[in-house]
């Protein structure tokens, strides 16, 4: 009962001729072209932006990561007594 039909359609056709004219009709669908295409170019745009933006802050978290200096023996030498054992231990 709601599949759409054949005749169903003709009759879309049909109405929306009459309503715009057959004469608007190229135009309009012109249009609708060229405002699609917009759209589309704008939406690729914009997750473009955002692949960027994020590898971007991966680059930026990845050099952070690397720019961390190892620590030092002065550093281990002047912790307490109990951790530079447990340090020697190791």
């Amino acid at each position: 009962m709601g599949a759409l039909k054949p005749w169903h359609i003709i009759l879309l056709v049909v109405v929306i001729v009459v309503i715009f004219g057959s004469k608007r009709l190229p135009d309009a669908a012109r249009s609708l072209g060229r405002s699609m295409r917009i759209m589309k170019a704008e939406t690729k745009g914009l997750m473009d932006d955002d692949k960027d933006k994020a590898k971007d802050d991966l680059v930026e978290k990845a050099d952070a990561q690397s720019g961390r200096a190892p620590l030092t023996g002065e550093v281990q030498q002047n912790a307490d007594p109990v951790q530079r054992e447990r340090v020697a231990d190791r």
